[in-house]
């Protein structure tokens, strides 16, 4: 500890102590008087009584909030409090609020106070709207001083690992998560509007499945046996389609043990429904309406920004096939090749570089990501895609090595996932027994058998339609946000003693 900040610490310590010597609870149980608007309510009452003329009468408010910032002017002062609506102006005389009060105010309150002010409203020779305060209340003394540029921070880790003083500072960061809560209150309305109803599944399964990812795995001590965190709904949400229920969702968290990036953390939050008697025709025509309903609850209509590109969220949204979007921007149709040492061959022919390792299926997703992907700006459904890397979904009628499958991009990101489901339950078996050999002991790809899930499937599971996106990407999106770090409150972060030895790197676009 530096001894600038030790004397700093001593100095607001010692004002708790100055204050509780003097009667005065730092930390009280409740208000004096109870907060009667929020400073937003309260500018905007003032505002409306000033309508009225010479026959405006008085507006009484008690407001509450952090102090920001304080101005002294021998026997008067100025402040402003944060409540988290607005900023709002204090002005305090010492012949209205008393000797006592306004020596707390001049010498024991530090920016970063909470203080309850009662008073009436009014203009000061500037003009700005006030609280001509005639109480005061302190309601939590802060001992820790609040970043004085805390803009001019380089750290923007630090700003990640102390979200709260972020928060505190910054009001267009209070607005990114109001944005999302928004978002997400949108999605609600509109899949509730729609007849489905949310569920809740398990988060510790003792199989996982749904996605190709590598678990959490923890441990039961009293079962005494491995648990998984969930890495997908799906498998669950199903087993609800066989039992009668037809339309369902979820939104929550899953868990995923792999990298971190500008769009990737280990715990995210996931949005998934299921839909009996649909496809995945079915269900893009519902996507796209459900992100222009998003769009036009946020904004007002469907055209959104996104790092500087103006995109058009309204329906109909293009659709193209992978094997034709590969070729578009690829230049290869990977139709032409059927194993993987011939596709392989013909992208190095091509300039590409392939990972030798890699099955077709792999081969043709790398290509997706590197050459398709970036350039989908517009929102676009890619559909069609390899069995080897779709186990969970219908074969396409006229052609058996590939699924009805699309994945749903925007801003050069893909967003989100859907299938036709498949609900046979004998080719399901056949497809998790064969990925078992397609894929080795350790891939993160290889599908775990779970016999339970199969057996709901032998009951008799309805043709379905099936959907997947994450929140936090869809948070990006609408708030303009380059990194999936800035639309979570707490995202995973290395520890401090490993990020200062190794660096705290994250991949950005």
């Amino acid at each position: 500890m530096t001894e600038e900040r030790s004397e700093r610490d001593a100095a607001r310590l010692a004002k708790l102590d100055e204050l509780r010597s003097a009667g005065i609870e730092p930390y009280p149980a409740r208000l004096q008087q109870p907060r009667t608007h929020t400073a937003t309510e309260a500018i905007a009452a003032f505002v409306a009584s000033e309508s009225d003329g010479d026959d405006a009468l008085p507006v009484s408010v008690c407001v509450a909030g952090r102090m920001m910032s304080r101005r002294l002017m021998g026997k008067v002062g100025f402040a402003h409090i944060d409540d988290g609506s607005a900023h709002l102006q204090v002005f305090v005389r010492r012949d209205t609020v008393g000797e006592e009060t306004f020596e707390l105010f001049k010498r024991l309150l530090d920016l970063g106070d909470f203080i309850a002010v009662c008073g009436e409203m009014m203009r000061t020779r500037t003009g700005e709207i006030s609280v001509n305060a005639q109480s005061m209340q302190l309601l939590s003394k802060s001992l820790e001083p609040m970043p004085d540029k805390w803009h001019g921070v380089k750290d923007v880790e630090t700003r990640y690992r102390r979200r709260y003083v972020d928060l505190m500072i910054n009001p267009e960061v209070r607005e990114v998560f109001v944005a999302r809560a928004r978002m997400v209150q949108a999605i609600r309305e509109y899949l509730d509007g729609a007849g489905f109803i949310e569920v809740e599944t398990p988060v510790l399964q003792p199989i996982y499945g749904g996605a190709a990812a590598r678990p959490f795995t923890t441990y039961h001590n009293q079962l005494k046996q491995d648990l998984f965190l969930r890495i997908s709904f799906e498998l669950y949400l199903k087993r609800l389609l066989v039992g009668g229920l037809e339309k369902v969702y979820e939104i929550g968290r899953d868990f995923r043990n792999e990298g971190i990036s500008f769009k990737h953390n280990p715990e995210f939050t996931q949005l998934e429904w299921y839909e009996a008697y649909a496809d995945y025709h079915d269900v893009m025509r519902r996507v796209e309406d459900m992100l222009a309903h998003i769009a036009r609850r946020l904004t007002g209509g469907t055209l959104i920004t996104y790092r500087g590109h103006e995109i058009d969220l309204a329906p109909p949204w293009r659709r193209v096939t992978l094997r034709d979007a590969i070729i578009e921007y690829a230049d290869l149709d990977y139709a032409q090749y059927p194993t993987a040492a011939e596709l392989a061959d013909a992208m190095r022919a091509k300039g590409h570089h392939p990972e030798t390792t890699s099955n077709r299926g792999r081969l043709i997703d790398s290509l997706l990501s590197n050459y398709v992907e970036p350039n989908l700006i517009q929102p676009t459904f890619v559909l069609d895609y390899p069995i080897e890397i779709s186990p969970l979904a219908k074969k396409t009628p006229d052609d058996p090595t590939s699924v009805e499958r699309f994945e749903y991009f925007i801003a050069g990101m893909e967003m989100g996932n859907a299938f036709s489901e498949l609900n046979d339950p004998l080719d399901q078996r056949e497809r998790m027994e064969w990925m078992q050999q397609l894929y080795g002991a350790e891939d993160e790809e290889r599908h775990p058998m779970d016999e339970d899930y199969l057996l709901a499937m032998s009951y008799g599971m309805p043709p379905n339609g099936g959907f997947g996106t994450g929140i936090d990407r869809l948070a990006m999106l609408f708030t303009d946000s380059a990194t999936i770090r800035d639309v979570l409150l707490f995202p995973h972060l290395r520890s401090l003693e490993r990020s200062d030895a190794a660096g705290d790197e994250e991949p950005q676009p």
